[in-house]
């Protein structure tokens, strides 16, 4: 992973035409869990599920299915807030506690870090590097959580396109548990592959940066 968050080639010749796809902000309902999961296993990938430590403690059951379902877990941290402007012990406690409930659960601490709103500041950074995270936030936003229920009909529509608009090899595609993105993904991961797209596997990500990265 560059220092764009863009995903790169570690030898040559290495696929360049993937992307990495990634969901934030769950675990919610299980039902939006399973589409989304149907259709990766449909299209053999894997997407990074980003949580948060208090829904994680609310509904362990659906993290466990996220486990159960074979796709991989990142950190999100506790609260779902900026910690860009937080103390080194505040920032500490909202990365540790989410790799310590998700472990709980799951057997399996996270090895990727994104913070909420992007905004890690170099705190975040700092802890993350110190737990063994890859700190990412990402190149590609759908957009999907700016979208309103009002417009439900329209939204997958919209979401495919705010994907396929900033399109480039490596893209980070940031994408939410959200009905509308449940909805546009088996037509979205089609729309990539018929573009060359592979899917890119988290577990072969290193979690050590890239050269200048």
């Amino acid at each position: 992973m560059n220092k764009v968050y863009n995903i790169v080639p570690n030898e040559e010749g290495t696929e360049r035409k993937v992307v990495l796809l990634t969901f934030d902000d769950g675990p919610k309902k299980k039902e939006w869990i399973n589409s989304i999961i149907d259709v990766l296993d449909k299209h053999h990938a894997k997407a990074i599920f980003f949580v948060n430590g208090y829904r994680v403690k609310e509904n362990p059951d659906l993290l466990k299915l996220i486990h159960e379902r074979g796709q991989p877990i990142g950190n999100h941290s506790w609260d779902h807030i900026s910690l860009k402007s937080e103390p080194l012990a505040k920032v500490t406690k909202q990365i540790v506690d989410v790799q310590n409930i998700v472990k709980e659960v799951t057997g399996t601490a996270p090895v990727f870090f994104r913070p909420p709103f992007g905004e890690g500041g170099e705190v975040g950074r700092k802890v993350a590097k110190e737990h063994h995270l890859l700190y990412m936030t990402w190149s590609n936003g759908s957009l999907d959580w700016t979208l309103k229920s009002k417009d439900k009909a329209t939204n997958p529509d919209k979401v495919i396109k705010n994907v396929l608009d900033q399109l480039h090899p490596g893209a980070n595609i940031l994408m939410h548990e959200l009905p509308w993105t449940v909805e546009a993904l088996d037509t979205l991961l089609t729309k990539l592959e018929e573009k060359g797209y592979h899917f890119v596997d988290p577990a072969s990500i290193s979690v050590e940066p890239a050269a200048g990265g």
